[in-house]
């Protein structure tokens, strides 16, 4: 059984756990299983598109697989996880990261990784919202903020050296290494689990809304997808299907938790403007680290000819940046609140794009790629802490499943629909790009070689591979122009999203002496509700 104790800590009093250093390992050690799912696949993605001669929205699919599943499945499993225990999700969820895995590694065609890849990432659903959530309901006062800035920090940092980790492998294995990659991580995670993490803590005895759970898992699967094959010629009938059944399942959401007696994803918390900001906000932070290191690794590999270990390495400024700037996140979010740190942040996500888009082109020396990677770094690094703290500091703790599956969404659906949205504006501006430059050169190109030209710049380049030196230059050289142009598309429409979200949080979320009172008054309301359905008023004497 693990007690909490009491500490004072700056301004306020916390609470933690016993051997809460082992306990806060073990929970960091779990999410990190799940952020190196997510990010092990971008710098195979060149190897995985010439293996299988790939289209550029099927590369598109295996990156955001894992996200895919993730996304769609955590507000339900979180939801799981505060009725049954959220140490057994956990627990489970770890093992079945193995042969999601394993299937991954050993795909023996495109659509069987991505379906390996949406089992990976539902796998990780049961595992990654019960982090945050046990942080929520172990931790208190300004203890949980530094444990949640570590939790934020060690994440970021994770995803961004997956792709160091896995181009070591690709230099010496085959692309499906990549996925094994996770196993031992795994394996320590769930020892620790086992034996560190406290089991039914403040977990709720309500039913779970399943109704609420099914439509929330269509809403986020049927819009990514939708987004995935929005570029792709000829399949407008089953884009506007996707869209129109994503609408669908938010009309009849929003109905099922505005009347369920217990809904998976209470309106009345979701309101609070420190809980529905934050949310979009963090979404767009985090989506957006996730889209800058899928565009990215395609860049450093196709068109400056980096290696995989040195398409990884050129990653590790971000890594480096989000563990240095989060603890100094926590600081800052106590001493000048939330809104001023996440400004902070997207001022830095927003110089990051800039210098992508300004800055990134064919044979560019290396600190250029590093300053955007480190903008992006400190951004993430500072608006990662009050996203996910804001959500968890809103809501009582018997909603921590709620709160922590809306952090976990702020990753995996930002960064589902980031990818998803930059990978189709790269898709898009490739197509174009090299249409045009084929339609140039006044060569009699048939259909399928044009198709093939046009399809991802990995089809180009094994094209190219079938005629003489000269003109297989030439293709990879309108290539590689082609993906520059189409990769300026996806950072503009990066920036426009960091301006949005820059406008959201300036003008909606409120001032720290504001938020301060209202997380006060929210934390009154609730212990007064809690009060209510624990120990109701007494009946009144009946006369005699």
């Amino acid at each position: 059984m693990t007690v909490s104790a009491a500490t004072r800590d700056g301004a306020g009093a916390s609470t933690a756990p016993a051997r809460q250093g082992l306990v806060l390992a073990s929970l960091i050690a779990v999410a990190a299983v799940a952020n190196l799912g997510l990010a092990v696949a971008n710098v195979a993605l060149p190897s995985i598109g010439a293996h299988f001669d790939s289209s550029q929205t099927g590369l598109n699919l295996v990156a955001v697989g894992y996200s895919l599943g993730l996304a769609a499945s955590v507000l339900y499993l979180g939801a799981v996880g505060d009725r049954y225990g959220r140490k057994l999700l956990l627990v489970v969820g770890m093992v079945l990261t193995v042969p999601a895995d394993c299937l991954a590694a050993w795909a023996p065609s495109e659509s069987v990784l991505i379906i390996a890849r949406i089992f990976g990432g539902l796998a990780a659903g049961m595992a990654y919202p019960t982090t945050l959530a046990l942080i929520t309901a172990l931790w208190s006062g300004p203890a949980r903020t530094k444990a949640i800035a570590l939790w934020a920090a060690t994440g970021g940092a994770i995803s961004a050296l997956g792709p160091f980790c896995a181009g070591i492998l690709l230099e010496h294995f085959w692309w499906g290494s990549v996925f094994l990659l996770t196993l031992p991580l795994a394996a320590v995670a769930l020892l620790m689990a086992i034996r560190f993490v406290p089991g039914h803590v403040n977990e709720t005895a309500e039913p779970v809304d399943n109704i609420g759970g099914v439509l929330s898992v269509v809403l986020v699967g049927a819009l990514i997808l939708g987004i995935n094959f929005a570029p792709v010629p000829n399949e407008t009938a089953l884009v506007i299907g996707l869209f129109a059944i994503a609408a669908a399942a938010l009309g009849a959401f929003y109905l099922r938790q505005r009347r369920a007696p217990n809904p998976l994803y209470d309106l009345h918390f979701a309101a609070r403007p420190t809980f529905w900001v934050a949310a979009c906000a963090g979404l767009i932070v985090f989506g957006s680290l996730m889209g800058a290191m899928f565009i990215g690794q395609q860049f450093l590999q196709n068109v400056l000819g980096y290696s995989t270990v040195e398409a990884g390495l050129a990653i590790l400024p971000a890594a480096a940046c989000m563990v240095l700037v989060a603890p100094r996140s926590a600081k800052l979010v106590e001493r000048n609140g939330a809104r001023q740190t996440l400004l902070f942040g997207y001022v830095f996500v927003l110089l990051g794009f800039l210098t992508m888009l300004l800055l990134w082109k064919d044979d560019i020396a290396y600190w250029k790629v590093a300053l955007g990677y480190s903008f992006v770094g400190i951004g993430v690094g500072l608006a990662g802490t009050p996203a996910s703290h804001s959500l968890t500091g809103s809501v009582p703790v018997k909603r921590a499943g709620m709160a922590s599956g809306t952090a976990d969404l702020q990753r995996d659906l930002g960064g589902a629909i980031m990818q998803s949205i930059l990978g189709a504006v790269l898709t898009a501006g490739y197509a174009t790009a090299a249409g045009a430059a084929v339609a140039a050169s006044g060569a009699h190109v048939n259909d399928n070689v044009q198709t093939e030209l046009t399809k991802s710049f990995a089809s180009a380049a094994d094209t190219a591979q079938r005629y003489p030196t000269a003109v297989q230059d030439n293709i990879v050289a309108a290539a590689k122009t082609a993906f520059l142009q189409g990769d300026q598309w996806a950072y503009l429409v990066g920036i426009v999203a960091v301006l949005l979200g820059a406008a959201l949080v300036f003008l909606k979320f409120p001032k720290r002496d504001e938020e301060k009172e209202l997380l006060v008054r929210y934390h009154t309301e609730d212990a007064a509700a809690a009060v209510d359905v624990v120990a109701p008023s007494a009946p009144a004497p009946q006369p005699l």
